[in-house]
């Protein structure tokens, strides 16, 4: 079925998709690459994310376009233009075009050849509905052109609008192709659903889910990580474990009633989300498990080092007064981004009295810097060697005990008092 901008019929004047009033439509760099291939006889269209987001009236985070012309073809036309073209996924049809140092995504029309649950073996076709049969759900199967038309041959506005996700075609087929829509379905229900789940769908993922062991680390934890940001990512969690898809694709997280309070202290303290935090909330508690979740998902080094350092801080304050005083120092120590994460996580494991202060005081801290260096001990009569970083060490103890306020005069002095203790 084919839907312009103005057909009342099927979509609600408050959210039609027009240009006017998407701007990533009419970016001068997005444009260029349309006019490139329609100069050459061929058609792009926006696709998935972004069509579905301008029309709920949400903000786009990536542009997908597809093509009804060959990869290699593709790269001719953009390079003729004078658009820089990289072959980043030939073998599936995808060229990203770099254009005013933005990259956009090209794909060719396509249907699957093979399958083997993980990859795909395709063949380009220049048949549109034959390439939103291919794609999972058919929220994620509508298209539109330059001018704002849409192209929907599933029912996707329907679902859409009703906050339903549901395959195209059977579920079960669906999921054998590529197991990651197991994911998938959960991770979309999480972002765009609304009432009850597709039945057909969910009972689905629950039969397959033991076929999630045959996937990548990789593959996981970037669907994980989308659903932990959805805003309120609680629902879908809970029809994840009732799947048992929760305990296989994320073993030992499943202190829901942690993570529920963790939203909820972000949401009431206007901070954005962050899926490492949730996660360490939906952990059960202890160091083994973290470093158990951070090899199974393969985490990157930063992702470890941040998961680790929240969860070892959080244990720490546990049960602590969080006083101006502690706070500064835990900050001087170990960085906003750290101690903010730790009383988060220790907040959602127990009393949240004082949290706003506390974040308050977070929010304000301006890193000092210590005054004393080693060569003001070498000044005093000590020979260069591991003492010295001793002895600077004390004195910044000493320092960060009163609150960072002496200024280099009294710092010196309190190395001389030290410096003389050591001598006699």
């Amino acid at each position: 079925m084919r839907f312009s901008a103005d057909d009342w019929g099927m979509i609600p004047k408050a959210v039609r998709l027009c240009p006017a009033r998407h701007p990533w439509m009419t970016e001068p760099a997005l444009r260029s690459i349309m006019a490139a291939i329609r100069k050459a006889g061929g058609e792009a269209r926006f696709v998935g994310g972004a069509v579905r987001d301008a029309l709920l009236g949400r903000e786009a985070d990536e542009v997908d376009l597809a093509v009804n012309m060959p990869p290699q073809k593709v790269i001719q036309v953009l390079k003729a233009a004078g658009i820089q073209a990289i072959p980043t996924g030939l073998a599936h049809g995808t060229v990203t075009a770099v254009s005013d140092h933005k990259g956009y995504e090209i794909t060719t029309l396509r249907r699957d050849v093979e399958t083997d649950g993980r990859h795909a073996q395709v063949s380009f076709v220049g048949d549109w509905k034959t390439d939103a049969s291919r794609r999972d759900f058919t929220i994620n199967a509508i298209y539109a052109d330059e001018t704002g038309k849409l192209y929907d041959y599933f029912g996707g506005l329907k679902d859409l609008r009703s906050g339903t996700v549901r395959f195209i075609g059977d579920p079960c087929q669906r999921i054998h192709e590529d197991v990651l829509r197991i994911l998938r379905f959960f991770r979309f229900f999480a972002w765009y659903g609304k009432g009850a789940v597709n039945r057909d769908a969910f009972e689905s993922c629950k039969k397959l889910a033991p076929l999630l062991k045959g996937l990548s680390a990789e593959r996981v934890w970037k669907e994980i990580k989308r659903i932990l940001l959805a805003p309120d990512p609680i629902p879908v969690l809970r029809l994840m474990i009732k799947a048992h898809v929760l305990q296989r694709a994320v073993p030992r997280a499943r202190a829901l009633g942690k993570l529920e309070k963790m939203v909820r202290l972000e949401q009431k303290n206007g901070l954005n989300p962050c899926h490492l935090r949730r996660l360490a909330a939906l952990l059960n508690d202890g160091s083994a498990n973290a470093d158990f979740l951070a090899r199974k998902l393969k985490f990157s080094n930063m992702e470890t080092k941040r998961f680790k350092d929240m969860i070892m801080l959080s244990g720490k304050i546990r049960g602590k007064k969080l006083t101006r005083e502690f706070l500064r120092r835990l900050l001087y120590q170990a960085g906003r981004e750290t101690v903010r994460d730790g009383v988060l996580l220790s907040a959602a494991k127990g009393k949240t009295a004082g949290l706003p202060k506390a974040l308050a005081v977070i929010d304000a801290w301006e890193n000092p810097f210590f005054p004393v260096q080693g060569k003001d001990v070498v000044r005093l009569g000590f020979k260069p060697g591991p003492q010295i970083g001793r002895i600077v060490r004390a004195v910044e103890s000493w320092w960060c005990g009163k609150d960072f306020r002496p200024e280099r005069e009294a710092c010196l002095e309190e190395l001389k008092r030290l410096v003389e203790r050591r001598k006699l």
